[in-house]
């Protein structure tokens, strides 16, 4: 927990540094190569002055560091420091050997997440319901369809039936991620809207987008090489 306190107050820090218009100017400005701080100074029609106190602020976040040259031991560089920007990113989530994606019914959200999961990550995936209907959606089997994914309309399961120690439980759904006990514990939450209470084509679509959404963001969170 300490460290998790000192994780979050670096990050603070850093992103407190990086509040100010000027300040994130000359970290792009330094993305990709670095600068003396008078050719920063001109490039942003900045007073030296400024500059020097924005540097300042920015080293002593551990954003930057100064260089002396080879050529001319009187001029500094200034150089940005990738391994505290990567402080920005949040923590990863410990590796897990499957991704089960959970809602009421396990006939639409948690059946497309399953499916865009193991398309766009190659790792393992499944899905499964606290109530699990009969049948996959039929709207849910067409827009997986239109996107070059297949569902087996055929194939839902109860969370009983498919979930282990070993998972990574995601809810998709408000009732699900409400609904289940300790035994099954969710260890993310989606609260993604039911396409099937509106059962139109653009629901559907909908949901869809939002689920690939965040699994573009939650993916590069996972420690582990895909299988």
């Amino acid at each position: 927990m300490n460290t998790e306190r000192t994780s979050l107050r670096e990050r603070a820090r850093i992103h407190a540094a990086l509040g100010d218009p000027a300040r994130l100017a000359i970290v792009d400005a330094l993305s990709l190569g670095d600068a003396s701080p008078g050719e920063i100074a001109h490039d942003l029609d900045m007073a030296t002055n400024l500059v020097a106190h924005h540097v300042k602020v920015l080293a002593e976040a551990g954003l930057l560091e100064r260089t002396r040259s080879e050529a001319d031991r009187r001029r500094t560089y200034l150089r940005l420091r990738p391994d505290t920007l990567t402080l920005l990113t949040p923590p990863r989530l410990p590796e897990a050997a499957r991704v089960v994606f959970v809602c009421t019914h396990n006939s639409a959200r948690s059946q497309l997440a399953a499916a865009l999961w193991a398309d766009r990550t190659h790792r393992p995936a499944a899905s499964a319901g606290t109530h699990p209907a009969q049948r996959v959606h039929p709207r849910a089997v067409r827009v997986a369809r239109r996107h070059g994914l297949r569902l087996n309309p055929a194939g839902t399961a109860h969370i009983s039936d498919v979930v282990t120690d070993d998972d990574l439980v995601i809810a998709v759904c408000d009732n699900a991620h409400e609904g289940l006990t300790a035994t099954v514990w969710p260890r993310v939450h989606w609260s993604v809207p039911d396409p099937v209470r509106a059962d139109t084509d653009a629901a559907f679509e909908a949901a869809y987008t939002d689920l690939a959404g965040r699994i573009d963001r939650l993916a590069p969170t996972l420690t582990g090489d895909p299988s």
